[in-house]
């Protein structure tokens, strides 16, 4: 297996917390959660070939409430 390669990552407190008790639900570390839906989501954007946004830099409006 290839070397994982190490990351800084910012969220917010709020996006943590949900990420967690997700992480939790699907007995997983927040770590492996992640990775988890970060391949999925690639996979997903080969399957479909769907285009990139224009707004990579926006942050998307998530209802963490």
């Amino acid at each position: 297996m290839a070397e994982k390669k190490q990351i800084p990552l910012r969220i917010s407190e709020q996006l943590y917390a949900a990420l967690a008790a997700w992480a939790e639900d699907d007995f997983r570390s927040v770590n492996g959660q992640i990775e988890y839906l970060l391949s999925e989501c690639v996979r997903q954007r080969k399957k479909n070939g769907a285009p990139v946004p224009k707004e990579l830099d926006v942050p998307p409006k998530l209802d963490l409430q």
